[in-house]
């Protein structure tokens, strides 16, 4: 729930986007442009939340509780899964996820409360668990610096998953946390080629940039992985060898992937967007996605929603598998196996999953906790 607003015109190169937003499923009405369709403008939204962190209880996500200081996120990848998201706050799933942007301006405070909480058992905290915490907008406001500075005064650990080069800002503050409690971030990089890359995630900082950023959190002391995803058949899942070999030669120690998911709304952006930029190969990807997804775009079943099924991923993983080995990066990936009659799919999920981080204070057994620690 959003408790107080205030909007501030943000210029970003966003500014040569067109508004295109599919039909929101929680708003009864529906406009059409009538004229020309307007260029975006990016805004920022300013909230006073009521809490900052979120508490998992899904099998599919390798974290229980994360922070997530934006809403929205001006990177415009346009498979996004949290395009939806926006659609409860009125807003649209397309261009306004990227140009409506939400800060929680009290986000330090709120997590600084948290942890302060007798209750607190120093679990790992995960950042960007649903928008990029290192976004253009934190330039600006710094609340992913300021929730850092939190759990650096408290020594907990963190982890964090991005593609913004704006985490080398605070290098030398998550080399000292990973010294004193533990700090990893993964970078997510699906392609390997600055070319592809600009097609689907026109805002984000290309892979170069973002293999750059990774050798620079390893010069810091700070441990350091990737995440190839998501694998999109037909479009990267190609460029995965060339992607784990980059990524290793840049300072990862372990690595990750994630098959495509266009949950809702998700879908109709993407392939908009794939097909402006790509028009050749948006049959092929729809036809592999769905082979992937049983038929469907999506998977919405708790323990299902993170794998893939069918050949084509089976040839994915494979290739994944054998680069992460070639060039000596842990990987936990059975996700995309059949786990049926060996463990429960939470079990699994715990065990498979790269973002885990150790706590270095007592915990309570009967929390899930997650290390990003050696097998």
């Amino acid at each position: 729930m959003i408790d107080a607003l205030t909007i501030t015109e943000y210029s970003s190169i966003m500014s040569i986007h067109r508004v295109s937003n599919p039909p929101n499923p929680f708003i009864s009405e529906s406009r059409e442009w009538l004229e020309a369709i307007p260029e975006t403008r990016v805004e920022i939204y300013e909230e006073h939340a009521r809490s900052i962190l979120s508490e998992n209880d899904s099998p599919d996500i390798p974290f229980r509780w994360s922070v997530n200081p934006y809403r929205g996120c001006q990177h415009g990848c346009a498979y996004c899964y949290a395009r939806p998201t926006h659609e409860y706050l009125g807003f649209g799933a397309g261009t306004d996820f990227e140009t409506r942007i939400i800060a929680k301006v009290n986000a330090a405070e709120l997590l600084e409360r948290a942890l302060s909480k007798r209750g607190w058992l120093g679990d790992s905290v995960t950042f960007s668990g649903v928008t990029d915490c290192y976004q253009p907008a934190e330039a600006t406001y710094g609340l992913t610096r300021g929730c850092l500075e939190v759990c650096l005064r408290h020594k907990n650990p963190v982890g964090i998953v991005t593609r913004g080069r704006l985490v080398q800002r605070d290098a030398e503050m998550l080399g000292e946390l990973n010294r004193v409690a533990s700090a990893k971030v993964f970078m997510s990089i699906p392609f390997a080629r600055d070319e592809d890359a600009r097609a689907i995630e026109p805002f984000a900082p290309p892979p170069s940039r973002r293999f750059e950023t990774m050798r620079a959190l390893r010069d810091a002391g700070v441990e350091v992985g990737v995440m190839v995803a998501p694998i999109i058949p037909g479009l990267n899942d190609m460029q995965i060898a060339d992607v784990v070999r980059m990524a290793a030669e840049s300072g990862a120690e372990s690595a990750a992937c994630i098959p495509l998911r266009l949950p809702k709304s998700v879908a109709p952006v993407f392939f908009e967007r794939l097909a402006a930029a790509m028009p050749n190969r948006t049959q092929r990807v729809a036809s592999l996605v769905s082979a992937m997804r049983g038929g469907r775009m999506a998977e919405s079943r708790f323990g299902h929603r993170m794998r893939g099924e069918g050949p084509h991923w089976a040839s994915a993983m494979s290739l994944f598998e054998m680069a992460c080995s070639r060039h000596g990066l842990r990987t936990h990936s059975d996700r995309g196996k059949d786990t049926s009659g060996r463990k429960s799919v939470r079990e699994t999920a715990a065990q498979l999953t790269p973002l885990r981080v150790p706590s270095k204070k007592p915990a309570d057994s009967s929390q899930m906790l997650f290390d990003f620690g050696k097998d």
